[in-house]
């Protein structure tokens, strides 16, 4: 599960993304509200923790925004105001939770796995475009004209992911290599070439018509190609 951690306090960011690792969380970490949306906005994440006084967006203007671009993903904000006001303020914007600083690391990972569970009853299990359909739980990949089936890796499981839950979007590969490998990542280019390579690979194999197309200098998008 991957989660998106926007605060500016460097000391918190750090306790918190080392509290996230320790449970196998993959995080991801910036530290203004306008950076924090821009992440967000990718749909990679299963859980945003937002604090609400944030440099160039505050935490209330953030998930206004999120939620007004018809992102979904579950937003735990963050304050050191323990005041009823404030506390409406950011569900009213569309805040799923709210935790007052300071909080204990038991009391952050129960909520997160509140929220995260609630957000599982709703998800489907399978994401599909054109002929093809992959399974979250067991990573397979299908065809529906040849019935052929593939398992994928984690990487080509969260690279397709991504192309299927925007399947019109282009992803250069910067936003690849932060989405797929993450934040802190030394990945390059190259490990997004062979991951394309790879993942073109078995959509051959199981006969899809589809394919990660590469674009001159922008980047790659998921297109049906024509016999």
């Amino acid at each position: 599960m991957r989660i998106l951690v926007v605060e500016d306090e460097a000391r918190l960011s750090d306790a918190l993304c080392e509290i996230l690792r320790a449970q196998k969380y993959m995080v991801d970490a910036v530290f203004d509200g306008q950076t924090g949306l821009s992440f967000a906005e990718g749909g990679a994440y299963d859980l945003i923790i937002l604090d609400v006084m944030l440099p160039t967006l505050n935490g209330f203007e953030v998930v206004s925004a999120l939620r007004r671009r018809k992102c979904e993903t579950p937003v735990l904000m963050l304050t050191a105001k323990d005041l009823v006001p404030d506390k409406v303020k950011g569900l009213d914007a569309g805040a799923d939770d709210y935790m007052t600083k300071p909080f204990s690391p038991e009391e952050l990972l129960a909520r997160i796995r509140v929220l995260t569970r609630r957000r599982g009853e709703v998800l489907l299990d399978t994401l599909a475009f054109d002929d093809i359909s992959l399974s979250l739980a067991s990573c397979e990949l299908s065809c529906i004209h040849t019935a052929k089936t593939v398992r994928l890796n984690y990487k080509e499981t969260e690279l397709l992911k991504l192309f299927l839950t925007h399947p019109n979007r282009i992803f250069s590969k910067d936003e690849l290599i932060l989405k797929v490998w993450g934040y802190d990542s030394e990945a390059s280019d190259n490990n997004v070439e062979a991951y394309i390579s790879f993942l073109r690979k078995k959509l051959s194999f199981i006969g899809s018509r589809c394919q990660p197309v590469a674009l001159k200098k922008i980047g790659y998008k998921l297109e049906v190609t024509v016999c």
